[in-house]
């Protein structure tokens, strides 16, 4: 996984002590440390003080976890009994920590010896800093890191935490984004700009003061952005990022580097043009463009995902055609410079896929995307549910959010984009992000400690990744093949791609009608993959047969 290897750390030995037989919250903290590297020793519950420093002197670990949840009296007797044998017995280089009640580890405190201490009130992440390595401080004194991939490396098995935001005044969103700030549940926050922000940002007189405020935060100056920015400086310091303009994209990207230090930037490779209607730059100028963006921010140092795949999804293309569209994006994004790459994985989509084939769909992905990792490239994981997935009525959509977060979590994600609860009918207010997020902590906290059934494992889910992955080497293989003989990169060349869609090798049912696309592709759910199929048959279409057919047209 990107940039995040496991490192080999201590041996820790845990018991419950004196007459305490609750050890689900020191397995908990075992079953961590071991997912950080460490070896781990349980010797049990009720384990009486003597026995304990025996078993020290006998494992020589580097920690002790001691645990009690009973009396606090009677743990106050059993501390001083322990201080007084580690002290007897020469163990006092070893570091001893503490869970149990709050009472109890406030009378832990008292004793002296407890190098940390854990009542079950603090958040995963503490815990898992604590393991890493990283004394556990006062929360005043925390210092977030403020670049994606020192925060990954930080956090990380734990993922972090993206909500987008964007009200309909400026002033509703700057008073959001400090309460979101404030709360601490989430790490990223994705500013949400206006339609009218995204595409005339730099031609104001272009803009219909009539749609102010539409899908988004008018920002209308960079001081708006700034002020948003200025009012997450609080709670756990989240990281800001931005939609991108759907044209103008480099002056975009200068701009949210300068006023808001964005975390990194968003760029499509084909769309935000005459393809999606977002802006009207033909589909090849787009392309060229949104090249250039992704260069401009790779030259400054800034991580970029290439939101691409995810817009073909969105328009009930194959399962084939999505996972082509995310390789070719993560390839130009290399080819482009780009050192840290965010790659968005959407689940959920297109409608009526299952979780087995949803699952196998990103994980041939994967598979292809993380053949391009080097010293020079690596990819971080962004898992998020697909909108159209949640129902409008908020309590049903809360149980669908966490319940394709849990699938989605079986991709081991660097990064869990939230998608709140209400947005199946409005666009989430701060109060219901931080619901959301909530949500999903307890999702992810769960998936970590308790752990998940290997569905990745399953024999239907191997099956249909490896067919994935073989019909997406037929349609790299096709898109090479229509180049020019000029052209020494096809994946990467704006002409050989903008014909591809022009000629339907990367096409959608949803481009029906569209001039810039052939709009011919049909597909269907068969056993909950999306599959092309032959329009008048309902038959699955193989990529050999749709290429084939295809090439011989053109």
């Amino acid at each position: 996984m990107g940039g995040c290897k496991k490192m080999k750390r201590g041996k820790i030995l845990g018991a419950a002590i004196g007459n305490c037989i609750h050890v689900a919250g020191l397995m908990n903290f075992l079953a961590l440390a071991e997912q950080e590297g460490y070896t781990t020793v349980f010797i049990g519950s009720a384990v009486p003080i003597q026995k304990l420093v025996q078993s020290i002197k006998e494992q020589d670990p580097d920690i002790v976890a001691v645990s009690y949840r009973l009396t606090d009296d009677v743990a106050r007797e059993l501390f001083i009994e322990l201080k007084q044998k580690i002290q007897q017995h020469n163990l006092l280089s070893k570091k001893f920590i503490l869970g149990g009640t709050p009472p109890v580890v406030e009378r832990g405190k008292e004793i002296g010896i407890f190098d940390a201490t854990f009542s079950g009130a603090e958040a995963l992440e503490d815990v898992v800093r604590y393991l890493k390595g990283t004394q556990r401080v006062s929360e005043a004194s925390v210092k977030y890191p403020q670049t994606l991939p020192e925060y990954i490396e930080w956090k990380y098995p734990m993922p972090l935490i993206r909500h987008h935001f964007g009200q309909p005044s400026l002033e509703e969103t700057v008073k959001g984004a400090k309460e979101i700030a404030e709360s601490k549940v989430l790490d990223i926050l994705s500013i949400a700009p206006d339609q009218n922000a995204q595409e005339h940002f730099f031609h104001p007189d272009e803009m219909d003061p009539k749609l102010d405020g539409a899908g988004g935060v008018p920002i209308r100056k960079p001081e708006d952005l700034e002020a948003i920015y200025s009012a997450t400086r609080c709670g756990n310091y989240p990281l800001v990022r931005c939609y991108a303009g759907t044209r103008d994209l480099v002056k975009w990207a200068q701009m949210l580097v300068e006023t808001i230090n964005i975390a990194w930037g968003a760029v499509p490779l084909c769309w935000y043009s005459e393809l999606d209607g977002r802006s009207k730059r033909p589909v090849l100028d787009a392309i060229k463009e949104n090249q250039e963006a992704i260069r401009w921010y790779a030259q400054h140092g800034v991580p970029v995902e290439v939101n691409e795949s995810h817009q073909w999804a969105l328009r009930n293309t194959s399962d084939t055609i999505e996972v082509v569209t995310a390789f070719i994006a993560a390839y130009n994004a290399k080819k482009l410079g780009v050192r840290h790459y965010v790659m968005q994985y959407m689940f959920n989509t297109p409608p009526g896929i299952s979780p087995e084939m949803d699952l196998a769909k990103m994980l041939a992905k994967v598979d292809l995307i993380e053949t391009l990792h080097d010293e020079s490239f690596v990819s971080y994981r962004m898992v998020r549910t697909g909108l159209a997935s949640l129902s409008p009525d908020p309590d049903i959509a809360k149980g669908q959010l966490a319940y394709s977060l849990t699938i989605s979590m079986a991709l081991k994600p660097h990064i869990v984009h939230v998608v709140g609860y209400s947005e199946g009918e409005h666009a989430a207010t701060a109060k219901e992000i931080i619901e959301s997020c909530k949500i999903a902590k307890g999702v992810i906290q769960n998936c970590l400690i308790m752990g998940l059934p290997d569905i990745a494992s399953s024999i239907n889910v191997k099956r249909r990744k490896e067919e994935l992955v073989r019909e997406a080497s037929v349609l790299l293989e096709a898109i090479k093949k229509i180049a020019g003989e000029d052209v020494n990169d096809p994946w990467t060349d704006p002409g050989t791609i903008s014909r591809s869609i022009e000629i339907g090798l990367l096409d959608a049912p949803h481009l029906k009608g569209n001039k810039y696309a052939r709009g011919e592709l049909t597909t269907r759910i068969v056993d909950g993959a999306c599959y092309a199929v032959n329009p008048e048959t309902n038959k699955i279409l193989t990529e050999e047969e749709r290429v084939a057919e295809i090439l011989e047209r053109v």
